[in-house]
């Protein structure tokens, strides 16, 4: 399966502060949804799509990417609704998926999906690509569960890259599964979830940290936000405890729908 989707927002010429969604497309399994009551946004509020996985994917071969573009001072929370299960196929090749966000000038994204869970005998690779203006601000998170429950891994490669203005701020990538050292200290030290989350803010963070989790600031700015964990619920507490440590908490602080 091939399947491309597209999401751009900008702010709204006719409503000054409002931000809509411009564009819009498609693509099983990439399903983007509006929250309802979007068509009438407060002023300042950023524009909220929920991504739903429409099919079981991806499946091995599958070949899966999303574009999203915000524009100048615009705002976007795109939320996951769902875990994505990444499953084998019939074929011993992997399945992939891309991910491209561009943030204009003064514009803000909060990408922030639910897990990806690599079941066993699937082979995937993520890959996820950040380009932000010079005073544009992003948040994006990526929760990795390695097999359901009683179940071994598969096989992950998953490629984080975010630059600003051209500058790189993170190039990381993981390779996991069932041939790596994952109960290594410097691995995974024996958990199966591995969350992780970009905090592209033009705050002065210094590096923080407790039992499984860390707050590290970037050298070119901005921070990364690790969690190692049993379970996913426990992954995203312990990058609440991660955000709590920066020095805008407040503004990073999930809402109650």
């Amino acid at each position: 399966m091939r399947a491309s989707a597209a999401l751009a927002v900008e702010l709204d010429r006719r409503r000054p502060g409002r931000t809509v969604v411009r564009a819009l497309r498609s693509a099983a399994p990439l399903t983007l949804v509006p929250r309802a009551g979007a068509a009438r946004p407060e002023a300042g509020a950023a524009a909220v799509v929920h991504l739903v996985s429409s099919a079981p994917a991806p499946l091995g071969g599958d070949e899966l990417e999303l574009t999203v573009r915000v524009g100048p001072g615009a705002r976007l929370r795109l939320h996951g609704v769902a875990a994505t299960l990444a499953l084998p196929g019939h074929r011993s090749v992997p399945s992939h998926s891309v991910v491209r966000i561009e943030v204009a000038e003064g514009a803000r994204v909060d990408y922030l999906p639910e897990p990806t869970v690599v079941t066993a005998r699937a082979w995937h690779r993520a890959e996820l690509r950040v380009e932000l203006a010079g005073h544009a601000v992003a948040r994006c998170r990526e929760v990795l569960v390695l097999g359901r429950s009683g179940e071994p891994a598969g096989r992950l490669h998953s490629a984080v890259h975010v630059r600003r203005a051209g500058v790189p701020l993170l190039r990381q990538s993981v390779d996991l599964g069932p041939d790596e050292l994952a109960d290594s200290p410097a691995v995974l030290a024996g958990h199966r979830v591995l969350a992780t989350e970009v905090i592209a803010w033009p705050d002065v963070v210094e590096p923080a940290g407790g039992d499984w989790w860390a707050l590290s600031p970037l050298a070119a700015g901005g921070a990364l936000a690790t969690a190692l964990a049993p379970d996913a619920v426990t992954a995203q507490r312990l990058l609440a405890n991660a955000r709590a440590a920066h020095p805008a908490a407040a503004d990073l602080a999930e809402p109650a729908w």
